[in-house]
């Protein structure tokens, strides 16, 4: 973008025009970023991961301390 046979009003219409994108985007940055770490809504969103997830941890832990509860006897 050459500034080159362009008055001072058409670049100042431009900057206007680049910080209003420019904000615009930052909101919905601001908007996604929201969204992204409501932990309420991922969670009502992911609940059957979750749950799965949670199903499998519970399990190895249960393997792992029969494994040692063996060991030990």
């Amino acid at each position: 973008m050459s500034t080159a046979g362009r008055s001072s009003a058409q670049i100042r219409a431009d900057i206007e025009a680049q910080r209003q994108e420019l904000g615009t985007s930052v909101e919905a940055l601001r908007f996604r970023v929201a969204e992204l770490t409501d932990w309420r809504r991922q969670v009502q969103e992911h609940r059957p991961q979750l749950i799965a997830g949670a199903a499998v941890v519970g399990f190895v832990i249960g393997l792992k301390a029969m494994r040692r509860r063996r060991r030990g006897s």
